[in-house]
């Protein structure tokens, strides 16, 4: 017996007034994605294709930031409700027969798991629509489910709901399953006769029953699986319960976070097994970070690449950097992008890197602006040494060959190379290469004036 069909359609073309926001609501960052980027990749996971994302608000938008994700995209132009949004994506799957499953936009804490088994009872029941659905405490504001038993008899619209019904705690989060190209077929036929003057979905449950056809309901056991993004208050609980899962996993998979209320890790992140995480820490994008690591307060580290036990002290910040393996950073150093550190490096309290490579064992203990610049194994570069690779122009490269020892408060002025196992003379200005096995120094010659702070200090009295 061959395995049915999946489709899946994701409604994502409202502008989300109430999020008060240029920007279209399933675009908001959750965790690091954009919300609608959820659904898609469970549509994804789940085997859909094809899978359509109906888009209208900001479209073009909403299609550059969500076109590395496998859709296809079908535009509802006017905002007629969501059974005329479902009926836009109908050119998209046209000759499509078997199970839509129809997803939200701005609904990103649904599990896998709860749709395999939404589309799993579809299945099992025969039906032609299958509702997911939620038992709430306060069901103000959402369609309730009327149920006889198994059978769905309709989904009444809060507006639409009489006293009686409203009483009913069964909602329908908006999630379903429907046999494919009936529900096509059934939003032909539906009108906009109600209080919103609009398409509703949920019509197509009428017109399975009229049909002959079976409408059966799932409840999901967690309700907050289901929650709609309307606000920012709705986002940022979206928000705290995302990072509970995520960082719930980490620690399942041997990672230890010492406040996991306090952490902040992006859906997209990977940790290995035996790292240390301190509170307030923020791991962003596409970070990956190696076994053995330790992480400390307040460091923030986004799209990063960092090896086998990496100590990262407090207050640090990398962006786009590639860690090697035993190196310590920080407290309070700063690595921009293009920053890569071969391994056993050190880089200290306020040290910035740009685009610099550090070989074995090179390091920049405190104070210190690598810009451009290649570094050797084993360089030493003291306190207070500068890059100067910008001329108000363009940008010049360094060279600092292996074995270098610089001294304390030193400027290179790009472009320049410094020959391996030479040294150079704290406080010296080098613009001019230097041969390997050098001392390099630029200083004036040191004047001293005996008795001169004296006399002005008795001049001083005296006035």
């Amino acid at each position: 017996m061959s395995e049915q069909k999946r489709a899946a359609v994701i409604l994502a073309a409202g502008k989300g007034t109430r999020m008060k926001s240029e920007r279209a609501k399933v675009l908001h960052p959750l965790a690091g994605q954009p919300l609608a980027a959820y659904p898609a990749r469970l549509a994804r996971a789940l085997g859909c294709d094809p899978s359509v994302l109906v888009v209208g608000h900001q479209a073009a938008e909403v299609e550059q930031a969500l076109g590395g994700e496998g859709l296809h995209f079908a535009l509802q132009q006017e905002q007629l409700g969501t059974g005329h949004a479902l009926l836009c994506a109908a050119d998209a799957l046209r000759g499509f027969s078997g199970d839509l499953l129809l997803l939200c936009g701005d609904v990103p804490l649904i599990r896998r798991e709860t749709l395999e088994r939404l589309l799993a009872y579809h299945a099992a029941e025969g039906a032609a629509v299958t509702v997911l659905t939620a038992e709430m405490v306060d069901p103000k504001g959402y369609g309730r489910i009327v149920r006889d038993g198994a059978e769905v008899l309709r989904i009444v619209e809060e507006k639409d709901a009489s006293q009686k019904e409203k009483l009913i705690r069964e909602i329908n989060t908006g999630l379903y399953v429907f046999e494919a190209p009936f529900v096509f077929e059934a939003l032909r036929g539906v009108g906009r006769d109600n209080a919103q003057n609009e398409y509703y979905l949920t019509d197509v449950v009428a017109a399975a029953r009229v049909a002959g056809k079976k409408v059966r309901a799932l409840s999901v056991a967690d309700p907050a699986e289901a929650m709609g993004i309307n606000d920012r208050v709705q986002l940022a609980e979206a928000g705290r319960i995302l990072r509970t899962r995520i960082n719930q996993a980490h620690m399942l998979a041997g990672v230890s976070l010492v406040d996991p209320a306090c952490t902040y890790i992006d859906a997209g992140v990977e940790i290995g097994a035996e790292t240390l995480i301190h509170p307030n820490v923020h791991l962003r994008g596409a970070t990956r970070v190696g076994p053995g690591c330790e992480i400390e307060p307040g460091a923030v580290i986004s799209d990063s690449v960092l090896g086998a036990g990496v100590h990262v002290k407090a207050g640090t910040v990398m962006s786009e950097a590639r860690i090697g393996d035993a190196c310590a950073l920080g407290p309070m150093a700063h690595l921009r992008p293009g920053t890569v550190l071969k391994g056993r490096n050190k880089l200290g309290n306020f040290v910035e890197t740009k685009k610099a490579t550090f070989d074995e064992k090179a390091q920049a203990s405190h104070l210190t602006y690598i810009g451009d610049a290649e570094v050797g194994k084993n360089v030493n570069i003291g306190c207070g040494t500068i890059t100067c690779n910008y001329d108000g122009v363009n940008k010049y490269q360094t060279i600092i060959e292996d074995d270098v020892f610089v001294g304390s408060d030193t400027q290179f002025v790009a472009p320049v190379r410094i020959g391996r196992g030479s040294l150079i003379g704290a406080g010296s200005t080098i613009t001019k290469d230097v041969p390997a096995g050098a001392l390099a120094l630029s200083r004036a010659e040191q004047k001293t004036i005996e008795g001169w702070a004296e006399r002005k200090r008795a001049k001083q009295k005296k006035s």
